[in-house]
C-alpha cells in the first residue's frame, strides 16, 4: 500500500506531530501541501488530510489544496485534526473536509481528532489551553488509528 499524508501544522505543531507518528505506522511521508502536485495523489493507495483547526475549521492551505485536486478514480482517504476544543458531536469538525474529498474520488473510510495545545484568543489571555497536549496518550491513539488503516494480511489493498 503506497501512502502519504497532507498535513498543515503552523500554530504549535500539535498536527504535525499527530502526522508524524501516523505517517511512521504507514510508512508514509508527512508533507506540506505545496509540496506535491495535487494530480499526483491518484497515484497514492491511501491519502491523509490533517491541520489544527481554526475558529471550527481546516486551515485555508489545506481547503485550497483539497479544492486543487482533480477529480480521478476512486481512492482510500482519512481526515484528521487537532484542536484546543472537543469537537462537538452535532457539526463535527471533519464533516466539511470529508464534504471537500467525496466529490473529488475519494472514500474517507475515517476521521481522527486529538486535542493540541491552543493560544487562539481568548485562549490567550490565560496562557493557553492544553499546553501539554497532544501528550502520549493522544500519539498513542493515533497509532492505533493509523494501524487500523493499513490493509489486513491477505486483503486486498
Amino acid at each position: 500500500m503506497k501512502a502519504v499524508i497532507v498535513c498543515v501544522s503552523v500554530s504549535h505543531g500539535n498536527t504535525r506531530r499527530i502526522a508524524e507518528v501516523m505517517g511512521r505506522a504507514l510508512a508514509a511521508p508527512v508533507i506540506e501541501p505545496e509540496q506535491l502536485d495535487p494530480a499526483e495523489l491518484a497515484a497514492y493507495d491511501l491519502v491523509g488530510f490533517g491541520s489544527g483547526i481554526f475558529t471550527g475549521t481546516f486551515h485555508p492551505r489545506l481547503r485550497g489544496f483539497v479544492r486543487s485536486i482533480p477529480p480521478a478514480a476512486p481512492r482510500r482517504a482519512f481526515v484528521f485534526a487537532t484542536s484546543g476544543l472537543p469537537e462537538p458531536r452535532f457539526r463535527p469538525f471533519t464533516r466539511s473536509l470529508v464534504r471537500l474529498l467525496e466529490p473529488k474520488g475519494f472514500e474517507v473510510v475515517d476521521t481522527f481528532t486529538a486535542r493540541g495545545y491552543d493560544t487562539w484568543l481568548p485562549f490567550r489571555l490565560v496562557g493557553g489551553i492544553n499546553r501539554h497536549r497532544p501528550d502520549a496518550d493522544d500519539l498513542a491513539a493515533a497509532q492505533v488509528f493509523a494501524e487500523g488503516l493499513r490493509p489486513r494480511p491477505g486483503a486486498a489493498s
